[in-house]
């Protein structure tokens, strides 16, 4: 056993005797329950999980002769990054789970996860979709939760969930703080050694007053570790270290911590605030757990650095040149990467997958991860699933639609169009297609889709109707079937 596995196994000990389901105590003769206590500040010599296989890794695998390569390479491919698993897929979640959690630790390392499943996540916005209701999304939390292991992991749980509650009604809030509470409680019970994390957006959404409130409401007292700001945004260290203890102080003596996305804060937000790929930004401090300060518990990068917002490309899609600018602008431009260890230093570390999505209030976050992701990339043994090409359209010839599944389970499955041109652009688009099996869609993201027998039409939404030479939109959906699910033979682009 090396020298890392060895400090895991004693943490692994000495947290074991602080984090765990509902504790008890005896008060005047009576056996009372008494909250989850927070678990013990992570370690200062964690090391996280890099991905083997993530867009970066393959990309820089891939590009040896790119002139790009040995920056981008050092400052993000040698670095740890977040894992995001939000593409629907409960038969095969707790596979998808283990693929990371084991390989992690066999190493003695430590992953970041990042749950982002919730029914109506990104309220509508690039990244809709998410498990269709949250009895599904509870089941899915379950298989989530068995895949840990009884290894030291960080959960990230649901970007946006709390900052971004704006198309909710009181009901669907309700429901939504029900089931954060208990995706916290499950994953604690399936592995004591878990940190869970709760979103408190960053700290130029909303007021630290009100987000702590919404975060009690939603079970991070009973049954979360901390709070987590800044996801796929640009805020400075300074301001989000800040708003972070702000929040942990207006929830009181709880013992949280907190944790802070630094993937692309180095120089701050665009001189407009700008948040869908913004010019000019670059990597923030280098993932780390020796923060010197005990309420944060780790700077991290959640989001994986050099994947798009939805602008420059769609959502999740690894871009390189925005990779090598983030990498040229880089806080902290390393030399060995990996994680920090001593406020620069840094060692072998771990990284993420493919993302995608973005959100309101100025906030992007990722999807995409071991199982796939809401803009179709796919990562370790998963697959897209069955695919059939459409006719072309546009404003020339270079421009195409394919329709594709990405993940079906029994009754319904989640589907996109891809519209790419190579030789030609778009400037507004419109797909449309027809389904022989009956196919009912139930939802939508990217686009405005409607159906009308058993024809559907979606047609661009404003941030995407441009489609440039060389670039692509990835227009997604849910929808139920009944008996078989066949593709559609033709797939209109206009």
């Amino acid at each position: 056993m090396n020298e890392v596995s060895r400090k895991h196994r004693s943490r692994r000990k000495r947290l074991a005797a602080l984090v765990g389901g509902i504790a008890t105590a005896v008060i005047g003769g009576l056996m009372v329950a008494l909250p989850q206590q927070a678990s013990a500040e992570l370690p200062s010599d964690t090391v996280f999980y890099k991905d083997p296989d993530s867009q970066v890794a393959r990309w820089v695998a891939a590009n040896p002769s790119d002139s790009r390569q040995p920056l981008i390479s050092q400052v993000i491919g040698d670095r740890p990054q977040g894992i995001w698993f939000s593409n629907y897929r409960p038969s095969t979640v707790t596979q998808d789970v283990q693929a990371v959690t084991g390989p992690a630790a066999a190493a003695g390392q430590t992953p970041v996860l990042v749950a982002y499943m919730l029914p109506n996540r990104d309220c509508g916005g690039a990244s809709a979709g998410g498990a269709p209701t949250f009895s599904a999304y509870d089941s899915w939390v379950d298989g989530f939760a068995a895949g840990l292991g009884d290894d030291p992991v960080i959960v990230i749980l649901e970007p946006d969930s709390l900052a971004l509650i704006s198309c909710l009604d009181s009901q669907e809030l309700s429901d939504r703080n029900a089931s954060l509470s208990r995706a916290g409680r499950v994953i604690h019970q399936a592995n004591p050694q878990a940190k869970v994390y709760y979103d408190a957006g960053h700290s130029a959404w909303n007021p630290a007053g009100t987000i702590a409130d919404r975060l009690r409401a939603a079970g991070v007292v009973e049954n979360g570790d901390g709070i987590y700001s800044n996801v796929s945004n640009y805020r400075p260290t300074p301001d989000e270290v800040s708003f972070a203890k702000s929040v942990l102080n207006q929830l009181g003596g709880s013992g949280l911590g907190a944790v802070i996305d630094t993937s692309r804060n180095g120089r701050g937000p665009a001189p407009d605030s700008e948040w869908c790929d913004p010019r000019g930004r670059g990597t923030g401090r280098a993932p780390t757990a020796n923060t010197g300060d005990p309420q944060i518990d780790a700077f991290l990068w959640v989001k994986p650095p050099g994947e798009a917002d939805g602008c420059a490309g769609s959502a999740g899609q690894f871009l390189p040149d925005i990779a090598y600018e983030l990498a040229q602008n880089a806080e902290d431009p390393g030399g060995s990467g990996g994680t920090t260890t001593n406020g620069g230093t840094t060692t072998n570390g771990g990284t993420t997958t493919n993302g995608g999505t973005t959100t309101n209030g100025g906030t992007t976050t990722d999807g995409g991860t071991t199982q796939g992701s809401t803009t179709g990339e796919t990562t370790g043994t998963n697959t897209t699933g069955s695919t059939s090409s459409g006719s072309t359209g546009g404003t020339g010839d270079g421009c195409s639609a394919t329709y594709q599944v990405l993940n079906e389970w029994p009754g319904g499955f989640t589907g996109e169009v891809v519209i790419s041109c190579d030789g030609s652009s778009l400037s507004g688009w419109q797909v449309t297609w027809t389904w022989p099996g009956g196919q009912q869609i139930s939802q939508s993201w990217n686009g405005t889709c409607s159906q009308s027998g058993a024809t559907v039409t979606c047609t661009s939404a404003s941030w995407n109707a441009n489609v440039p030479d060389g670039g692509e939109v990835r227009v997604g959906f849910n929808a139920s079937y009944s008996g078989s699910n066949p593709s559609p033979t033709t797939v209109t682009l206009s």
